[in-house]
């Protein structure tokens, strides 16, 4: 269920209506997992099996790593961590498993090839690992906030905070010691209306105006060998503009939605197009993802705690890593080395701390460089490795073609939709500046002119990009 279809709004109406009953809101958890168990199994009810499974195997793990035999606690949790990724495994890459090491034509390669993709186990798989992990290490809560006595409470909490429809298929990605200490009776008046309702018009702005429109513009692989360079070119660069909009306008969507049953969900996005290091830039993008991986992954591994070539690996390792989290395809490894491959030569220019600059030329030139170097490396993750290698081979050797009447259109067009993206974080920039205070007194005017786009411009309705991982 999309959260741009009608479908979906008659659920959010009828769940919210409902919510903050008084006779009701001492029952909003099991409210909310209803409600969420109907949003995941709308398109194919089989899906609960397996979201109730892995759900079924965290809830199992966590509450004996915290009342089981303490001998055995290492163990449960590593039990579960296994367990976990085995699920993801099975699910996300027998595909690529198959392709890679079995013959396709055979029955096992016929069978692995064929194993559905469930929509967002990327994402409850690494929330369910969360709840193991912080409950065995408890470095931020004690467990006994996390984790009831009550197995059926237990149970019950688990699966809200895996299942809630704000967070489910496409995050941002929770951790068990953000959320559960939410997990309390929620009052109409303590809503934060106006925070919301920023969230869900930019959210919604940001996918059906900006992303919708330009990803009709922005099909490569048929193309790619046929068009000049320029359009090549702005084709990358509306990728990338893209890709912001629609899992950045997903992520303020989700924040919105979950003000409005009373939760905060962490910021994903901050403006990570300003970016003027591969390090800033990962510390703005997907910005639970890149935590998670630094906390369960990056320090596990050592961190920067065992010397210069050390941290150089685990950087190249916890981002390769993070690629392939993304998809069952080697471009999305090849993706993270690059990137875990730029933090690391980074890294060993600058030292562990960034260097400072007051040359406002030097500054905007290390922004367009990280810009154009992600921009390139959006290729690989949105193609394969060959189509990838085309794509970037026509943009040099199509330099001398001459632009079309086709051209020119595909080329305005992009910056007219990615014109937004670009004012976005321009206002950013300038959030310090002294006309600033008085755009906040007329912000609203703003906000109604993207509401008004929202239902008189959109673009053909799609699916998330990030629904696929």
């Amino acid at each position: 269920m999309l959260f741009n279809s009608f479908e979906f709004l008659i659920l959010l109406a009828l769940t919210f209506s409902v919510y903050y009953l008084p006779k009701v809101n001492k029952y909003q958890i099991s409210l909310l997992i209803i409600a969420s168990l109907i949003f995941y199994s709308f398109e194919n009810y089989k899906l609960l099996i397996l979201l109730l499974f892995s759900a079924g195997i965290n809830v199992v793990t966590s509450y004996y790593v915290v009342f089981g035999n303490s001998k055995h606690r290492k163990a449960m949790a590593l039990s579960g961590i296994i367990v976990n990724l085995a699920i993801l495994a099975f699910f996300k890459y027998s595909k690529l498993i198959a392709l890679t090491f079995a013959d396709p034509s055979e029955s096992i390669g016929r069978f692995l090839i064929q194993v559905p993709l469930p929509i967002g186990i990327s994402f409850f798989t690494f929330e369910g690992i969360s709840l193991v992990i912080d409950v065995w290490k408890e470095k931020y809560v004690s467990n006994k906030q996390i984790v009831s006595k009550s197995f059926f409470r237990h149970a019950q909490r688990t699966l809200f905070f895996i299942s809630f429809f704000p967070h489910l298929v496409a995050g941002p990605i929770l951790k068990a010691h953000d959320f559960f200490p939410q997990m309390k009776q929620k009052f109409f008046k303590d809503i934060r209306w106006e925070a919301a309702m920023k969230a869900l018009i930019i959210g919604y702005f940001l996918k059906m105006v900006v992303a919708d429109n330009l990803k009709d513009f922005t099909h490569w692989s048929d193309i790619s060998t046929t068009l000049a360079s320029p359009t090549l070119f702005t084709l990358m660069i509306g990728y990338s503009f893209q890709i912001f909009a629609d899992f950045a306008g997903y992520s303020l969507i989700a924040i919105g939605l979950a003000k409005l049953f009373g939760y905060e969900f962490n910021q994903n996005f901050n403006f990570p197009y300003i970016a003027t290091s591969f390090k800033d830039f990962w510390k703005r993008w997907h910005m639970s993802l890149s935590s998670f991986l630094m906390e369960y992954l990056y320090f596990p591994l050592g961190g920067n705690r065992k010397g210069k070539v050390r941290t150089y690996i685990n950087l190249i390792i916890t981002m390769t890593l993070g690629g392939l989290w993304h998809g069952a395809a080697w471009s999305f490894a090849f993706w993270g080395f690059f990137h875990g491959t730029a933090l690391a030569i980074e890294r060993f220019i600058t030292g562990n701390t960034e260097q400072s600059i007051n040359n406002k030329v030097l500054i905007i030139l290390k922004g367009i460089l990280v810009f154009l170097v992600v921009s390139i490396l959006w290729i690989p993750f949105r193609m394969s490795f060959d189509d990838s290698l085309i794509f970037m081979g026509s943009m040099v050797s199509n330099i001398q073609q001459s632009l079309t009447a086709y051209d020119i259109h595909i080329i305005v067009a992009i910056l007219i939709y990615s014109l937004p993206v670009i004012v976005y974080h321009i206002a950013y920039l300038c959030r310090n500046s002294i006309a600033f205070p008085y755009f906040r007194k007329v912000e609203y005017i703003f906000y109604a002119f993207m509401a008004l786009l929202i239902l008189t411009n959109s673009g053909s309705s799609g699916a998330f990009i990030y629904f696929q991982f």
